[in-house]
């Protein structure tokens, strides 16, 4: 029998945190057996496991073009979309957003669901979405985190089809991209205090130039503000896959970017649209010299919105701002190591 009295110091520390790790992990919230076809409710998307996710929806006045199933980013909840969905409506476009397990008014909120649960539900939400629309064409709009599950998502075997995937701003800063430290800070954090919380205070990161905007989700109960470490552990296995998932994600595909981004760096973000595939048609991929992260919600936002209209209804031409000819200028500048 080993006695652990004779063990050195050290010996006593690694089996010490030996232990607390094997008795602390990550905690996840997925999906539970199916019970039941997934659908759609008036004001949920109801999953096969009976999860009822918060849904809205906003019509145009007039005969719809096109439908846009949007998913939200970390901590927020389909109301990211309000604005940028009416302004998509007045050009006959029909938006469909839900709370994301783990976010919003979902039921295990705070909780990570696991990159598989959320895709689960996202592949559910796009085919119901079609059978509501059978005749209009059918896009995916995801922001920051949606960004990410879309695009994991959608080069998955069993992905819907649709008629194009539009990431703003894309959560694709994996762990390549940060240092040794941050990567074993969050490691041992998420595997030794997986409930503790972070707020990021202090940081010091504009998410927006829209102070205004800002200010509102500040005072929104549904906003999360005090972050489980194991959440933001699953966000990074996330942001990790999505950067992977870059090459095969063979579908119409926009990506737009704001070079005031304080939250997503560049390098990875210009890298994951180098990485796209020019098939079955080469990506649109606009640049925003004045953009902060939250695209759709900017100061700017109307040229961003305007853009994605034009992509959805006008497919194959130039952006109405122009950013898609400033991104391919900043591309072709950067250079092989870059």
């Amino acid at each position: 029998m080993l006695r652990l009295g004779r063990l050195p110091r050290i010996g006593l520390l690694i089996v010490a945190l030996a232990g607390l790790v094997s008795s602390c992990a990550p905690v996840l919230h997925p999906a539970g057996p199916p019970i039941g076809p997934a659908r759609l409710a008036a004001d949920a998307l109801v999953t096969a496991d009976g999860q009822r996710l918060p849904l809205s929806v906003w019509l145009p006045r007039g005969q719809p073009r096109a439908v846009v199933v949007a998913l939200h980013g970390f901590n927020d909840y389909r109301a990211a979309f309000e604005e940028p969905a009416k302004a998509l409506a007045v050009r006959g476009i029909v938006t469909l957003a839900y709370d994301q397990r783990g976010f919003g008014g979902s039921a295990d909120r705070g909780y990570w669901p696991g990159e598989a649960t959320l895709g689960d539900d996202l592949v559910s939400a796009l085919r119901l979405a079609k059978m509501r629309y059978p005749d209009l064409p059918l896009y995916l709009l995801g922001e920051s985190m949606g960004g990410a599950v879309a695009m994991v998502t959608m080069s998955r075997a069993d992905a819907p089809a649709v008629d194009g995937v539009i990431l703003a701003a894309p959560a694709v800063w994996g762990r390549a991209s940060m240092s040794l430290l941050q990567q074993g800070a969050l490691w041992l954090a998420s595997h030794t205090l997986p409930g503790m919380t972070l707020t990021g205070r202090g940081l010091n990161i504009q998410a927006s130039d829209n102070l205004e905007m800002l200010r509102r989700l500040s005072r929104d109960p549904l906003v999360i503000k005090e972050t489980r470490v194991d959440a933001i552990h699953g966000l990074c296995d996330l942001m990790d896959d999505a950067s992977a998932a870059a090459p095969r994600l063979s579908r119409r595909v926009m990506m737009l970017y704001g070079e005031q981004d304080q939250v997503v760096p560049a390098d990875p973000s210009l890298a994951v649209m180098s990485a796209l595939p020019d098939q079955p048609v080469p990506p649109v991929l606009a640049l925003y010299a004045a953009g902060y992260h939250m695209l759709l919600r900017d100061l700017e936002a109307p040229r961003v919105i305007g853009d994605i209209a034009s992509f959805i209804l006008d497919p194959g031409a130039p952006l109405p701002s122009g950013a898609d000819l400033h991104a391919r200028e900043r591309l072709a500048g950067r250079g092989p190591t870059d």
